[in-house]
């Protein structure tokens, strides 16, 4: 992994995001370019995507996604514990039979989290 140690890592989801708007696709290019070359070679999309649906699966097994409808949903301010929220992407992935190593998963979740960051929905606690 890239340097980034995501078990002491601290981050707040930000309540106010009507204006913010969390696009996948978006997200899944922004991943890629973050991502070290030999990296982003390595993994496809859909293991970006996977990742994706998994963190929402994680927010939403937590109680920190409330599912208004399908096209907006409302979160409240929390910190976030990112070692519990590894844990279970890498259990999402050993159930569906997915083969990313601990490293992909981390630089993935390094990856979503900065792409949150440059759009507002979070921000690193000092």
């Amino acid at each position: 992994m890239q340097a980034v140690n995501i078990k002491s890592k601290s981050t707040t989801m930000k309540q106010d995001q009507e204006e913010l708007v969390f696009d996948e696709s978006q997200a899944i290019k922004f991943i890629l370019d973050y991502l070290p070359k030999e990296d982003s070679e390595k993994l496809t999309e859909d293991d970006i995507q996977f990742v994706l649906d998994a963190i929402y699966d994680f927010y939403e097994s937590e109680g920190l996604i409330d599912d208004e409808t399908e096209t907006e949903a409302e979160v409240e301010e929390t910190d976030v514990d990112e070692s519990e929220m590894l844990d279970f992407v890498r259990e999402q992935a050993k159930k569906e039979n997915i083969s990313l190593t601990d490293e992909q998963l981390q630089l993935i979740l390094a990856g979503e989290f900065a792409y949150g960051v440059s759009i507002g929905i979070y921000q690193e606690e000092d």
